[in-house]
This record gives structure tokens, sequence and C-alpha cells, in this order.
């Protein structure tokens, strides 16, 4: 059951139908919560653009899956988790070991776990984090861009895990659930 009904490409009319069409085109599916989103055209707008927009950035794809576990694992998000382990996996290429160490801001490879650090701590954080974690990400070889869309990433993913929540969006991806929930 979900808190929002699920918006069917086929019948949508105007700018969702466009939305849905762009979304299947760049995906080859439509996943249920685009479908979700669509009831609010300007918000699926919008998330499309941010998530294009980050996914031109200097974070490669690998990364990227990894920032959202992290913050899916904190905000306690079964769908967030559930697609970006499938997406993680299977388009990403990410060994299981270092998408399951990422849903505990962890990494066997030192520069993405001083990402994965910083992003855990800006999110607990409310944005503060101690010197010492920005300094941590600088010495692991941290770029002001990189650091910047670590931010980017975690706005784009607390929207996705907030929205899902809230909109109780019916998972479409093998399950993965929240070890705790907060």
């Amino acid at each position: 059951m979900t808190g929002f009904p699920l918006i069917d490409p086929a019948t949508a009319t105007g700018k969702a139908a466009q939305l849905l069409a762009d979304v299947h085109k760049s995906l080859g599916v439509t996943p249920n919560m685009t479908k979700a989103m669509a009831n609010s055209p300007a918000l699926l707008q919008g998330y499309l653009a941010l998530s294009g927009a980050l996914g031109g950035g200097v974070l490669p794809a690998g990364v990227r899956e990894r920032l959202a576990l992290t913050t899916a694992e904190y905000n306690g998000c079964e769908y967030c988790l559930s697609a970006h382990t499938y997406i993680g996996t299977n388009i990403a290429n990410v060994d299981a070991a270092e998408l399951d160490a990422a849903r505990d801001a962890k990494s066997t490879e030192p520069h993405t776990a001083a990402l994965l650090a910083l992003s855990d701590a800006v999110a607990r954080g409310r944005g503060t984090v101690d010197d010492s974690v920005l300094r941590d990400a600088r010495e692991a070889g941290a770029t002001d861009a990189e650091i910047g869309e670590v931010v980017g990433h975690i706005a784009l993913n607390v929207l996705t895990n907030y929205f899902n929540i809230l909109a109780q969006v019916a998972n479409d991806w093998p399950v993965v659930t929240p070890r705790t929930t907060t």
C-alpha cells in the first residue's frame, strides 16, 4: 500500500507524462518512486534535475551509490537501501562487501572512506562537523568539488529517503532492510 497513488505512465498527462517518459527512456524502467513523485511534476522535475546534475559531477557512480547507502541507512529508508544496493551491484559494479560497509559509512578505499565519513558526519550534525572530519577528508585527497558534491548528494538522498518513507512507496527492488531505525 502506498501513501501516494502511483501515476501510470500510460495514462499520465501533461508534464507528468513527459517526465515519466524521460525516466523510462533513461533507465529502461519507471521505478515506483518516480511514479509517486509524478503526483507533483515540480517535485519529480526537481529530483531529476538535481540527480542529473550530480550524476555529471566529479564523483564516480560507485562512490555516489555508496553515499546513497550511507544516508539511506541513517534515515532507515528501505526503498533507497534496496534501489541503491541493486544499482551499486548491477550498474556501478561495486563489490557487495563495499556496499554493505557503506551502510556504516565505511570503505576499504581510503578516499571513499573519508567521503563517506564526511557525508555521515554532515547528515548527523545537520551541517555542523568537527574540523577533524573535514581535515581527514582533505588529507585523503578530497577536493573542494568532491566535498561540495557530497553535500549535494546528502540533499538528494534525504529528499528521496523522506519522500519514500512519507509516501510509503511500494518497494519495486530486491528488498534490503535497514539494520536499525532512527
